[in-house]
């Protein structure tokens, strides 16, 4: 699979810290060097005691405790930029409601002439969900239920919906958001079920580092089943790579948006790493 000719995109993700380079300066400095995009992860908090092992095996980062809002930090954003697209990556819908979620991100479009883009996953730590209430064990089952209510919060003046875990009666909820069904939705995750949630309910895959084997065979099978085509579904790649040749390659499985990882540092580390990756797409012809 290639890209289709698809305009290719790449961009910037950080954990939005309160000791890193602040997302006002950050979206700044991506639209003035002529990248398309920013992107913010989030945890809500991180438990003090906590038996959830960290899924690349090492100790937890100190970030993980330290972030932003992502809809506040985009929505700074959002403010003094034009053109960059401001994306969660990813936003844990697990652990909000649906209801206020849909008002927040349908804002942040509106405010921002439609260029959000929302990035989502279940996440990793049952304790972090556990101080929210939910369910663990269920919790893509939840997450879809939250994702395809607030398609209905979108795009229904008088909107309702009655799931196994989001149950509301019509409701009135304005603002709408400026991009027509609302904001893309990219899946953030990797499991052999991916594919079948990105086929029923996204418009997007967004996994990190790159795809298992076999997967855009078995993505195009899933689209097939659900009635859609594979080529209407954005392949978007977090953790970039930082040569010319691994760039090159993702490119031609397919992925059209990129995003490299900066680390939450100050300025004086993260621009030159702009700078960097910036020289890299001229050297790859990518701009």
């Amino acid at each position: 699979m290639t890209n289709n000719n698809r305009k290719l995109n790449f961009g910037i993700t950080m954990f939005p810290t309160d000791y890193a380079i602040q997302p006002v300066e950050l979206a700044r400095a991506i639209e003035s060097r002529g990248l398309d995009s920013i992107f913010f992860p989030e945890h809500t908090h991180i438990p003090a005691c906590r038996t959830t092992p960290f899924p690349a095996g090492t100790k937890l980062p100190k970030e993980y405790s330290h972030t932003h809002d992502p809809f506040v930090a985009l929505a700074a954003c959002a403010a003094v930029t034009e053109r960059i697209t401001l994306g969660t990556g990813i936003c844990l819908v697990i652990e909000r409601d649906p209801i206020i979620l849909a008002k927040e991100i349908a804002s942040l479009d509106l405010i921002s002439n439609g260029r959000v883009v929302l990035g989502i996953g279940a996440g990793w730590n049952v304790e972090e969900m556990g101080n929210h209430g939910a369910d663990y064990k269920n919790r893509w089952k939840i997450v879809r239920e939250k994702i395809l209510a607030m398609k209905e919060i979108w795009n229904n003046d008088e909107a309702e919906f009655h799931g196994e875990f989001v149950d509301f009666d019509p409701i009135w909820s304005h603002p709408k958001p400026v991009q027509a069904g609302g904001p893309p939705i990219w899946i953030g995750a990797s499991s052999k079920w991916t594919h079948d949630r990105v086929a029923e309910y996204a418009d997007g895959w967004l996994p990190i580092g790159g795809m298992p084997s076999g997967s855009l065979d078995l993505l195009a099978t899933a689209c097939e089943k659900r009635g859609r085509k594979v080529e209407d579904i954005t392949l978007a790649l977090f953790g970039a790579p930082t040569d010319e040749e691994s760039l090159r390659a993702k490119v031609e499985q397919g992925f059209t948006e990129f995003a490299f990882f900066v680390p939450p540092e100050p300025a004086d580390v993260v621009l030159p790493l702009l700078d960097s990756y910036c020289e890299l797409l001229v050297k790859a012809g990518y701009r």
